[in-house]
């Protein structure tokens, strides 16, 4: 009697769908380790949020019109951008070193599931950038912002913040995957770390001229602070929460799809 044994590729859609996960798990536990032994990069990533948060709140709110309440909870949501995109940075580069070290390669020549190694870096960036959210908030707290939102806002602020922060990560794998460079790897956070100071994270859009207004009220993070800022303070979202949805998701279908092509062609 003979027997088939079953391969990744030739195993059923259940069966590869459960060994993926698997795969998934144990690789993130993987990453999990490498962060957790170098805990700076996390305080590292919250360090610049906080000192964003100190300097605008401190020294330059006084002299910044944003109309009602105070300063630190108007500013909050874009210093939460601002943590995830300088977040993100760390997630190219981790990739970059596994491409160049060769990890990649030795991963995909083993019987797993060969989306595990791109999943397991984008869950490590979830799990990492969200301690570094929570520490900023923290912050927030002692400077003295509060909320009005309840739970169920609350759930939804974290629910776009998590689908931010995916979209983001995404973005992270291109780099990671084709950059020549550690340096290049990470260089593409900047311009998204910056992109908040072209909204209405520090200032209302109405304040701007014309062309930089146009530009500020049209672009993703304006709407994704519009939202975040209304939920927080418990007010109506109106449309900012669907236009910031709608980016979202736009944003992490294109980045997987390019991502994972890429990611595919590097093994063919």
């Amino acid at each position: 009697m003979s027997t088939t044994t079953l391969t990744p590729a030739t195993a059923p859609a259940a069966v590869r769908r459960s060994r993926a996960v698997a795969d998934t798990g144990v690789l993130l536990g993987r990453s999990l380790k490498h962060v957790t032994r170098s805990l700076d990069t996390v305080i590292t990533t919250a360090l610049m949020p906080i000192a964003f948060l100190l300097l605008f709140v401190f020294v330059l709110g006084g002299a910044i019109q944003h109309g009602s309440g105070s300063y630190v909870s108007y500013l909050l949501p874009g210093i939460l951008l601002i943590t995830v995109a300088s977040g993100i940075s760390y997630t190219a580069y981790r990739l970059f070193l596994d491409v160049r070290g060769g990890i990649v390669e030795r991963l995909q020549s083993m019987p797993i599931a060969r989306s595990a190694v791109l999943w397991s870096h984008v869950l490590t960036s979830l799990v990492a950038n969200l301690v570094s959210l929570v520490v900023v908030v923290g912050a927030a707290l002692i400077m003295g912002f509060r909320s009005e939102a309840g739970p169920l806002a609350w759930l939804a602020v974290t629910g776009i913040l998590l689908l931010f922060t995916l979209a983001l990560t995404w973005l992270a794998v291109i780099p990671g995957l084709l950059a020549k460079t550690v340096d290049a790897a990470g260089a593409f956070a900047y311009p998204l770390i910056f992109l908040p100071f072209i909204s209405s994270a520090f200032v209302p859009t109405a304040t701007m001229p014309g062309p930089v207004r146009a530009f500020a009220q049209n672009q993703p993070v304006t709407s994704i602070v519009d939202a975040i800022r209304a939920l927080l303070n418990g007010q109506p979202v109106g449309s900012n929460l669907t236009v910031a949805l709608v980016w979202l998701v736009a944003i992490t279908v294109v980045a997987y799809v390019v991502a994972t092509t890429i990611y595919r062609r590097r093994r063919v």
